[in-house]
């Protein structure tokens, strides 16, 4: 008798994108090992064979999903549209869908469980981060030459809006009352106006 075949593992990034759905539909305190086994069909052995620990899983999932978003910003900042157009779409990327946002819930977990990480995956979440800042200092720069924005250092302003829209996007995130995603964006876009358009 012939021994029984073996299923093939799922692909890496179905495996990922697996995780984001779970996290998405169930919240992250049910993505476990064994239930994101159950879902893809491997044994929560199998998972840690490839990932190691939870805490890479989890980092391994936040850059694919932030792969998917920097190939959308990408999309939005390379379009024929003015810098404050683009600036807009940029801030409403950003920030979270709303309470529970999927993304952002994996985001403030993974940051909540790099105190204890190691020099690789600082070094990865650093990636995540230099990612943003520098797509939004070049549009900044851009803005800037134009004339549609004030002079400024486009690496501080950047630093500093970006501050910003982390400490509203965790407020959203959270879903902390009085504080929603139209609230968020109307204070960013009034912080805009007064500080960077040129004709303010």
């Amino acid at each position: 008798m012939s021994p029984p075949r073996r299923t093939p593992a799922p692909p890496r990034e179905q495996v990922l994108a697996a995780a984001m759905e779970m996290i998405a539909g169930r919240g992250l305190e049910k993505l476990t090992m064994a239930a994101l086994g159950r879902e893809v069909g491997m044994s929560s052995g199998h998972l840690l064979y490839y990932f190691h620990s939870k805490d890479e899983l989890l980092l391994r999932t936040l850059e694919w999903s932030e792969g998917r978003l920097g190939a959308e910003r990408a999309r939005l900042l390379a379009r024929p549209a003015t810098a404050r157009e683009r600036l807009d779409a940029y801030v409403d990327l950003y920030v979270p869908d709303g309470h529970g946002d999927p993304h952002w819930t994996l985001w403030m977990e993974v940051w909540n469980r790099s105190r204890n990480a190691g020099d690789d995956a600082r070094d990865r979440q650093a990636a995540i981060e230099g990612a943003w800042h520098r797509d939004l200092v070049a549009l900044l720069a851009e803005g800037v030459s134009r004339g549609e924005f004030r002079t400024v250092d486009p690496d501080r302003f950047a630093s500093r809006l970006r501050a910003l829209l982390d400490g509203f996007s965790i407020h959203v995130a959270i879903g902390l009352r009085g504080t929603d995603r139209a609230q968020v964006l109307g204070h960013v876009g009034e912080f805009l106006a007064e500080s960077l358009l040129a004709d303010a």
